[in-house]
């Protein structure tokens, strides 16, 4: 089992990675895990899920991909591709919301890309659910109904496209805290 220390450390590492994305250095290495220990950690998950009647493994790894979504989002602001940045946003928040989805019930969540009826099927607090409805709109289907791909990003200006990132991350905070502290 890890010391506290270390699940603190691991945890202020996530907490980076989703607040500011990935940078990497050119004296990174990546880190290697012995095949022994990723088979143990594996059992320990199985175990874990088959106790809670979830599918822990897929509501980590599908939490991953929200944080990767994340990290996308802030990298399309960046490159001043605002409904990209939306997008990714929305693709989050849908993840992570699905992520815990698979960790109470063993499946995702079906819905219709209103993130706000996904939040209260995953039985988000009502703060979060507000932040999820301010997404839906972003949803590529329901948003080029209205707008042209051409004109998508003259629509959502960087201003706005941050503040939609701040969204997205509440509601990566709130899935993280309970995808994460199993």
């Amino acid at each position: 089992m890890p010391e506290k220390h270390d699940t603190n450390q691991n945890e202020d590492e996530l907490e980076q990675l989703l607040m500011g994305g990935l940078t990497l250095t050119s004296e990174e290495q990546p880190r290697n895990t012995s095949v022994a220990a990723t088979s143990h950690i594996e059992e320990d998950l199985d175990d874990i899920a088959d106790n809670q009647g979830s599918d822990l493994q897929g509501a980590l790894g599908l939490f991953a991909e929200a944080s990767q979504d994340m990290a996308t989002a802030t990298v399309e602001l960046a490159l001043g591709r605002h409904f990209a940045c939306v997008d990714f946003c929305n693709q989050a928040v849908e993840k992570a919301a699905q992520s815990v989805s698979l960790l109470h019930y063993g499946h995702r969540s079906v819905y219709n890309h209103d993130l706000h009826a996904l939040g209260t099927l995953v039985k988000a607090p009502e703060a979060i659910q507000g932040e999820m409805e301010r997404l839906t709109p972003f949803h590529p289907e329901s948003f080029y109904a209205d707008t042209p791909p051409e004109e998508a990003d003259q629509v959502i200006n960087a201003e706005q496209a941050n503040s939609y990132i701040q969204s997205a991350r509440k509601v990566l905070r709130w899935a993280k805290s309970l995808v994460l502290n199993v």
